[in-house]
C-alpha cells in the first residue's frame, strides 16, 4: 500500500511547507504548522494547446441579462451588499465571539418568510437554535433547520428541500469526506468553500457562511477563503456598548465604502435608519467639552457626539487617553493648540471619548476635537445647535475635507443652526435656508466664533 504524502500547512494563513517549521516564513506566525495528507488528482492528459469549449468574444457581442437581486427583507444588508443578494453568490461574514455572527444570520433566515431558507448549524443543537429563535422572533414557518457538520449530508438535504437562501454556522466546524483531515483545518476550510462556491454556482442558490476569526482579527483559516467568495463582512463593535458595524470590506457586486449599523437588544440586532439622532446625546442643560464632529463612515454621514475633559495633571507626567479616536492624532492636535495658539496645555491630563462606542478615522473630526479641548480647558459650554467639519493642519489652518455637502445636508435634516467648515469649502455650495455655514481659516477665527460671546 503506497504511504500517503504529507505536507505541513499553517494554520494562520495557509502556507505550505514540505518540513516542520517554528515560525511561518509568509505571516510570521509562531508554531502554526500542523502535518496533513496531501491528495493530488493524477495528470489524466497532458498540456495541450488546443482550442477548447471556451471562445474568446468581443464585449460588444457579449449578451447580458440583468437578474433580480433576492430581497432578504432588511434595509442595512441589502443596501450593504448593492441591493440585496445576487443569486449564486457567496458570503462571508467575520467578528469577533459574541459580536452577533449568529444572531444576525438566524434573523435574517427567520426575518424573510418569502424565501425558503436553510439554516445549517455545527455549534448547536436544534434545540438550541430554537431557544434562540423563539427570543428573536419572526415568522419560522418557511425556515428549515439542519444541525450538520458533513458537507455531503448538507448538499442532501439541499437538494431536497430546494431552499432560496442557505446560511452555514460556520464554516470551521464543516468537513468533507474529500479531504483526510480533522474539521477546521486549512485543508477543510479551503476544500468546504471552494465546493460551497461551486454549489452556489450551479444552482443558482445564494449561501451566507459564518467564520471565525483570530487574535489579531483577521479571519481564520487560509486566505484563499478571502479571495473565493464574492463578499466579504466584517463584524466590528464592543461588547460593552450597543451599537454593531457590518462593513464590506470585499464585495463583486457593489461598494465596499458601505456600512450597515445595528443596535444589540434582548430581542435581537434592530437596525439604526438614522444613527446620528442616537449618537449625539441629548443635555437637559449645556455642558462643556462637547462638540459635535460631522463625519463620514464610507459614504454615509454621521453625526458623533465628541467629549474632552481638561483637567490640571495630578501625576508628574500628563496623561493622555483617547477612547473611539487616534492617540497620536489626538496628541498632534494638542502640539498644534500649543505651538500655533499658546494654549499651555502640556501640564494637563487631556481625555477624549467618541460617544456610543464608535472608532472614528475621518480627518473631519479634528475641529469638533480641538473645539470640545478648549471648551473643557475654557469650562466653556459649545452650543448644542452647532457641528464642525473640517481638517486642522500642522500649521494651524482649517483645512477643506471630502464630500462637504452630505454633512452639511445631514446637519440641517437634524436641526443644527451652524456648521463650522473650512472657508476653501464653500465654493459651489448651494444656499441653505435652515443652516448657517461658518467658513474658518486659521485657529484664531474659531475662537472668536465659537467663544467669543461667553
Amino acid at each position: 500500500m503506497a504511504k500517503t504524502k504529507t505536507a505541513y500547512f499553517c494554520q494562520h494563513c495557509g502556507f505550505e511547507s514540505a518540513k516542520w517549521l517554528g515560525r511561518c516564513p509568509s505571516c510570521g506566525e509562531w508554531n502554526t504548522f500542523v502535518e496533513e495528507p496531501v491528495h493530488k488528482e493524477p495528470a489524466t492528459a497532458r498540456l495541450s494547446f488546443s482550442p477548447g469549449k471556451s471562445i474568446a468574444q468581443r464585449v460588444d457581442e457579449i449578451t447580458f441579462e440583468q437578474q433580480p437581486r433576492l430581497n432578504i427583507e432588511n434595509e442595512e444588508i441589502n443596501r450593504l451588499l448593492g441591493g440585496g443578494l445576487v443569486l449564486g453568490s457567496l458570503v462571508l461574514v467575520g467578528g469577533e465571539p459574541g459580536i452577533g455572527k449568529s444572531t444576525l444570520s438566524l434573523q435574517l433566515a427567520l426575518h424573510a418568510p418569502s424565501l425558503k431558507t436553510l439554516y445549517v448549524s455545527g455549534e448547536e443543537s436544534v434545540q438550541q437554535i430554537k431557544l434562540r429563535a423563539d427570543r428573536l422572533g419572526g415568522s419560522g414557518a418557511n425556515c428549515y433547520i439542519l444541525s450538520e457538520t458533513s458537507l455531503e449530508d448538507i448538499f442532501a438535504q439541499a437538494q431536497q428541500l430546494q431552499p432560496q437562501f442557505i446560511v452555514v454556522d460556520s464554516i470551521q466546524t464543516l468537513s468533507t469526506a474529500r479531504v483526510e483531515s480533522s474539521a477546521g483545518s486549512v485543508s477543510q476550510i479551503r476544500e468546504c468553500a471552494a465546493q460551497l462556491l461551486k454549489f452556489a454556482k450551479q444552482t443558482g442558490i445564494p449561501v451566507f457562511i459564518i467564520g471565525h476569526i483570530t487574535k489579531d482579527g483577521s479571519i481564520a483559516g487560509p486566505k484563499v477563503l478571502e479571495h473565493i467568495v464574492d463578499v466579504v463582512l466584517q463584524f466590528e463593535g464592543d461588547g460593552n456598548h450597543a451599537y454593531r458595524l457590518l462593513r464590506s470590506s470585499k464585495n463583486r457586486f457593489g461598494s465596499t465604502a458601505e456600512i450597515g449599523i445595528f443596535e444589540m437588544l434582548g430581542s435581537g440586532l434592530r437596525e439604526v435608519s438614522n444613527p446620528s439622532e442616537i449618537l449625539i446625546t441629548q443635555h437637559d442643560s449645556a455642558l462643556s467639552g462637547v462638540a459635535v464632529a460631522a463625519t463620514l463612515d464610507g459614504i454615509r454621514p454621521l453625526l458623533i457626539e465628541t467629549q474632552a475633559l481638561v483637567s490640571s495633571a495630578a501625576y508628574g507626567t500628563p496623561q493622555r487617553s483617547a477612547t473611539g479616536f487616534d492617540v497620536r492624532r489626538m496628541n498632534m492636535l494638542l502640539a498644534v493648540l500649543e505651538k500655533r495658539a499658546g494654549f499651555k496645555l502640556a501640564v494637563k491630563d487631556v481625555f477624549l471619548n467618541m460617544a456610543g462606542g464608535l472608532k472614528v478615522v475621518d480627518p473631519a473630526a479634528d475641529l469638533a476635537v480641538v473645539t470640545a479641548i478648549l471648551s473643557s480647558n475654557f469650562d466653556l459650554p459649545v452650543s448644542s445647535h452647532y457641528c464642525f467639519a473640517a481638517e486642522v493642519g500642522l500649521s494651524g489652518e482649517i483645512r477643506p475635507v471630502a464630500r462637504i455637502d452630505q454633512r452639511i445636508a445631514e446637519a440641517e435634516k437634524l436641526g443644527f443652526e451652524k456648521i463650522f467648515i473650512s472657508r476653501h469649502n464653500q465654493k459651489g455650495l448651494p444656499k441653505t435656508k435652515k443652516i448657517t455655514l461658518v467658513p474658518l481659516s486659521k485657529m484664531d477665527e474659531l475662537l472668536q466664533a465659537v467663544f467669543r460671546n461667553q
